[in-house]
């Protein structure tokens, strides 16, 4: 597999699912983009994010097939960068995502923006596509939202077809959400093709409001994954963009001198069976912030008392649930 090419890089990672498309269900959104959410305001934008995340020392960024245009406009600025400001990205591994469609039109009152398959034959036409605009940087392809209600888990074609993209250097895993995912990894940790373990790259929801999958996490590192935080920030519930902020997480950061976001990051950063943790910035002023919570070690005693404050598993993602694309 092709792998090492970030191994001296900063932990945190790019995810590009707030600039590809024009709805989401970040906080903030209106504020960020201004108004400018056509495609070309969003090429633009996801460029000056890369640039900024290239020179913050970021070598891994995070797409999928429904992230809009993300996979286009990040084959594109990989394509123009050297041109533009030397030297050319040519050490940045890409990781892309396959089982959601982008069906929203570009339209912010869609009414569906996005649809889940996980069938075979999703998982062909879309490693085509990726593929198509990737090409051979693509470094890892991940199981979008797998769940265990899909079949994707016990789907024994989907997982030979998975094996055959591993063969050809590609690294494949599963991304997960829900309150269900430590069942959703562990069942993972079990799929086995050709005497390897199919899935060594696992990409999570752990942030400080919903951190029960922490266990299962560390189970993955231990046995051999590559694990990728995600939502460190709680779709922007962790940042100054959102209007009623946790009151005790605000103040913990306060009292650390930093910004919630930063904060955040941080307490993502200090998991030791982390391998990257994603930033979702849609403006690099955001992207700095988290960056910059790399050089920000947390008091234990802290660190301790922020988890205190989760939410229940159950109560999160029901409130994750009825957030509105914006």
């Amino acid at each position: 597999m092709r792998d090492g090419a970030t191994d001296g890089a900063v932990r945190v990672g790019i995810g590009l699912a707030a600039v590809g498309r024009p709805a989401y269900i970040n906080s903030g959104r209106a504020r960020d983009f201004n108004g400018e959410r056509d495609v070309h305001a969003l090429r633009h934008r996801t460029w000056l994010v890369l640039d900024a995340a290239y020179e913050a020392g970021i070598r891994y960024v995070d797409v999928a097939r429904s992230y809009g245009g993300a996979e286009e406009f990040l084959a594109a600025w990989l394509s123009d960068r050297g041109t533009r400001r030397p030297p050319e990205a040519e050490d940045v591994e890409i990781g892309s995502k396959w089982g959601y469609r982008y069906v929203g039109d570009w339209r912010m009152d869609a009414a569906v923006h996005e649809v889940k398959d996980h069938s075979l034959a999703a998982f062909t036409e879309q490693v085509t596509q990726s593929k198509g605009l990737l090409g051979q940087r693509l470094s890892v392809y991940h199981v979008h939202s797998a769940t265990l209600d899909t079949g994707v888990m016990h789907d024994r074609l989907v997982h030979r077809a998975l094996a055959g993209l591993r063969a050809d250097g590609v690294r494949v895993g599963i991304s997960t959400s829900g309150p269900r995912q430590c069942d959703t990894i562990r069942r993972a940790l079990e799929i086995v093709v050709d005497g390897e373990l199919l899935f060594t790259s696992i990409q999570s929801t752990w942030n400080l409001l919903e951190p029960s999958v922490g266990d299962a996490l560390a189970e993955a590192a231990d046995a051999g994954c590559r694990v990728i935080v995600k939502e460190a920030v709680a779709n922007g519930r962790l940042t100054p963009s959102d209007p009623h902020p946790n009151p005790q997480l605000q103040g913990l950061a306060d009292r650390v001198g930093v910004p919630l976001d930063r904060f955040a990051t941080a307490a993502a950063l200090a998991q030791p069976w982390a391998w990257r943790v994603l930033s979702g910035a849609a403006n690099p002023e955001q992207l700095l912030s988290n960056v910059a919570a790399a050089g920000l070690a947390l008091d234990p005693g802290i660190l301790d008392e922020a988890l205190s404050y989760a939410d229940k598993p159950e109560d999160y993602w029901t409130a994750r649930s009825h957030r509105a694309w914006a």
